[in-house]
């Protein structure tokens, strides 16, 4: 079998993307003009800032995901026989925030020694690191049918078509520590509602530790993230024509330990106006205030569970590093 990639699928939802103009400008005007200041972390990526996140998981102080792929790499088999029905069915993997795909090879590798027909449906905000994640793919496994898809899967969850076989999905990355609690059932839950009794979620979800390795994960002794953080406030000057001057804001990680997460924020370093006039209006800033850009959700084994099973899930198994940093935990639609 040759690869498949359905780029026609690519191209007609670049032609017709959400109105990513019109999203920036509704989330500055909520985000901007009230206090406590904050702006959503899917402004993060566009292609710049895709670029910088993949330097950051080759940090050394990131370990997230180098944990998450060694689980990958010494769990694949297991992980696959677990989750897919011991049948001669096709099966179909969906990733949520795909990014580059390239933990994905490891378990879509596995998938194609147990079974002849596997589709892969990468789903992703950024047309440019899907494109990057369907050619690395198809290189690597040319057998994979890809069907790639843009879209913001949290304000507009995919809609799967009919398959004839299991469908896995998979939402890794601690992706889902990114979001308030009750966001992260509504993402779970939109997904749940796709799947059909006995199709399989894997779900991979940071652990919490000590406060030194956390907050180091997300504060680099080279910047990258700092840069990353920063990127947000260039993509609003590029794209909206604000004139945020981004030497006077400084990238701050914290960790929250009543809330159990990392926050980033972007500090204010003097008093400052900054005009957007896309987004027609102006934002005060004092010295010290800060703009909350992201949330990162470190979870307990038994935070993890609740959290499936009131997003309509029934835990299954789980795989963890030597160190318990780090999980990915399948779930079963209930």
């Amino acid at each position: 079998m040759n690869t498949t990639i359905d780029f026609q699928t690519l191209e007609e939802k670049q032609l017709c993307p959400l109105d990513t103009r019109e999203a920036l400008i509704y989330e500055v005007r909520r985000g901007l003009l009230k206090r406590p200041r904050s702006l959503v972390p899917w402004m993060f990526y566009d292609a710049q800032g895709s670029r910088l996140f993949e330097r950051i998981t080759t940090l050394p102080e990131y370990y997230p995901t180098r944990t998450e792929r060694d689980i990958f790499e010494n769990h694949a088999e297991a992980i696959v026989a677990a989750a897919c029905s011991r049948n001669s069915r096709p099966v179909r993997l969906l990733e949520l925030g795909a990014g580059t795909a390239t933990k994905t090879a490891i378990l879509l590798n596995a998938m194609t020694r147990v079974r002849t027909e596997v589709t892969y449906v990468p789903v992703d905000v950024s047309s440019s690191a899907l494109e990057e994640a369907c050619d690395s793919i198809a290189c690597l496994l040319p057998d994979v049918q890809i069907q790639p898809m843009v879209a913001n899967y949290v304000a507009d969850p995919p809609r799967l078509e009919w398959f004839e076989g299991n469908t896995l999905a998979m939402y890794i990355g601690s992706s889902i520590g990114n979001f308030l609690p009750e966001e992260a059932r509504a993402i779970l839950r939109n997904l749940r509602s796709e799947l059909r009794p006995g199709d399989g979620l894997l779900l991979g979800t940071d652990l919490v530790k000590d406060e030194a390795t956390l907050v180091q994960a997300y504060d680099d002794k080279d910047g990258v993230t700092a840069a990353f953080n920063l990127n947000i406030l260039h993509r609003i000057n590029r794209e909206l024509g604000a004139d945020f001057d981004t030497c006077c804001f400084r990238h701050r990680a914290r960790w929250n330990r009543a809330e159990s997460r990392i926050e980033m924020h972007l500090e204010s370093t003097r008093d400052q106006r900054v005009d957007i006039p896309a987004a027609q209006v102006g934002v005060q800033f004092a010295a010290f205030e800060s703009i909350h850009t992201e949330n990162s959700y470190k979870f307990t084994r038994a935070g993890i569970r609740g959290l499936l099973e009131d997003s309509g899930f029934c835990v299954e198994g789980a795989w963890t590093d030597g160190r318990g940093w780090y999980a990915v935990t399948l779930a079963r639609v209930a």
